[in-house]
């Protein structure tokens, strides 16, 4: 069985490069979790689950990290790509996760991962205490990424 998380961390990041896996690394170098083995999960957020900025601390480098997340990459210069993921807090239970990624700017998909998750909550019976969003936006030059997560953790 695995350990309950009970920590979270928002996390954006961009980059060009010269392929889109290159892309793709750089933009998650830049949001903090390029040194980890991300595995991507589904959309629930734990139950009593914290914020944290010690992701570096509590997760060694090579670990095995959980992080619900979407992104985008493109070779089409002066393309603006945007990705975005949001988080539903209730308060009083799980609460939910949604990503969004589009050929969109930063703006246009953090409204549409904000009604995701409205209408999640909505679907479950649960309250929205909270939404919390972030995003990141990409104007391509040869190749770009934009990536935008949430990372749980113990």
């Amino acid at each position: 069985m695995f350990p309950f998380p009970d920590k979270y961390a928002l996390l954006a990041g961009d980059a060009e490069g010269e392929t889109e896996l290159t892309a793709f690394d750089g933009a998650l170098l830049a949001a903090r979790v390029g040194n980890y083995n991300i595995v991507k999960m589904s959309s629930i957020m734990p139950p009593g689950a914290r914020p944290s900025d010690r992701l570096r601390e509590d997760v060694p480098a090579g670990s095995l990290l959980p992080v619900a997340y979407g992104y985008i990459t493109s070779d089409r210069p002066g393309q603006v790509i945007a990705a975005a993921v949001a988080a539903g807090i209730t308060g009083t239970t799980y609460g939910v996760i949604m990503e969004h990624k589009g050929l969109a700017s930063r703006r246009q998909v953090e409204r549409e991962v904000e009604a995701m998750v409205r209408e999640a909550l909505a679907r479950r019976g649960l309250p929205v205490l909270e939404i919390l969003v972030v995003s990141a936006e990409h104007r391509v030059g040869k190749v770009g990424c934009a990536f935008a997560g949430i990372a749980i953790w113990k």
